[in-house]
């Protein structure tokens, strides 16, 4: 009797009812096998959740990082009215934000058909550079002979003014689009060669030598291993060159255009129309921008597996 009792003891457990069905021959198992359903039922309704979480995260994420720096410029513009209103400027001397809106409103025809020339010449000259710059930065890398003989040279290019050169391109090339899309290489192309170079030249030596193991050829090592890891540095040149190369054309077509921003800044400025000018910095800001974006764009295009690192 006490060793069916003490046999019973050891088979009830707590529960609801404090009851078990002890005589049937799943009544054992059968508690712990809806534990485990309970369970991977939990995991399951808590993975829906993270991944239903997912998005509105990443939209809250988002959002944070926007609106910081639009609130900030806001206050700069609020702060900017102010100043005119108080002060009562000119607006030859400085326009405010509304009146600059405004012509932006009365002129986006005339500003659209300069912009598209200015355009089509950041994009150019933003390719021209890249393919430049990455091939310069291939050779570079890979031969030492090369670093030595062009690395100071591409260094010593970016102590001469860019501005200095600019006379000297319309001289060689006329007023067509050729000498604004060689002064946008020419300022974009600095820091996607070196960016470029930083990258391919970090490369873990130990995947390098496993190529060389298994007798793959230079080509299948930079494809497979070297061009992949210096990918983010690559990117962050472009990114540069991307904020930067609106510059070149806008320097190009003050020294000598028939049409472009840079050349509806030159006229706006001699009829003293500076609310024009600043309409017309606004869309080459804008296009910067736009054309940074686009980097970052493909950048997580081609670099998926950032994306799962993140997630």
């Amino acid at each position: 009797m006490l060793k069916a009792e003490g046999s019973t003891a050891m088979v009830q457990e707590p529960g609801t009812d404090g009851s078990k069905d002890v005589g049937s021959p799943g009544g054992v198992s059968a508690r712990p096998q809806s534990r485990g359903a309970d369970s991977a039922e939990r995991d399951k309704r808590s993975t829906v959740d993270s991944r239903d979480a997912q998005p509105a995260g990443r939209t809250a994420s988002a959002f944070r990082d926007y609106a910081a720096p639009a609130l900030l410029l806001l206050g700069f513009l609020v702060i900017w009215q102010l100043v005119v209103l108080t002060f009562n400027l000119p607006h030859y001397i400085l326009p405010s934000p509304l009146r600059v809106l405004r012509t932006f409103v009365q002129t986006w025809d005339v500003l659209l058909l300069h912009t598209t020339r200015t355009a089509l010449e950041v994009l150019v000259g933003f390719a021209v550079a890249l393919a430049s710059g990455f091939s310069l930065a291939v050779g570079i890398s890979s031969s030492p002979t090369l670093r030595r003989a062009l690395y100071p040279l591409v260094i010593a290019s970016q102590t001469v003014p860019v501005i200095a050169i600019a006379p000297l391109l319309i001289v060689w090339f006329g007023y067509d689009l050729m000498p604004k899309v060689i002064m946008t290489a020419l300022i974009a192309f600095f820091p996607i060669v070196v960016n470029s170079v930083d990258g391919l030249e970090a490369t873990d030596p130990e995947l390098l030598d496993l190529m060389r193991l298994l007798r793959a050829g230079w080509w299948q090592g930079f494809w497979k291993v070297r061009f992949p890891g210096a990918l983010p540095f690559i990117f962050s040149g472009m990114k540069i060159a991307a904020a930067v190369s609106v510059i070149g054309a806008v320097v190009g077509e003050w020294v000598g255009a028939d049409e472009g921003l840079g050349f509806l800044m030159i006229r706006a400025n001699a009829q003293l129309r500076t609310d024009l000018i600043f309409a017309s910095i606004a869309v080459l800001s804008a296009m910067g921008i736009l054309l940074f974006l686009g980097v970052c764009a493909l950048e997580r295009i081609s670099m998926p597996w950032e994306r799962r690192e993140q997630a």
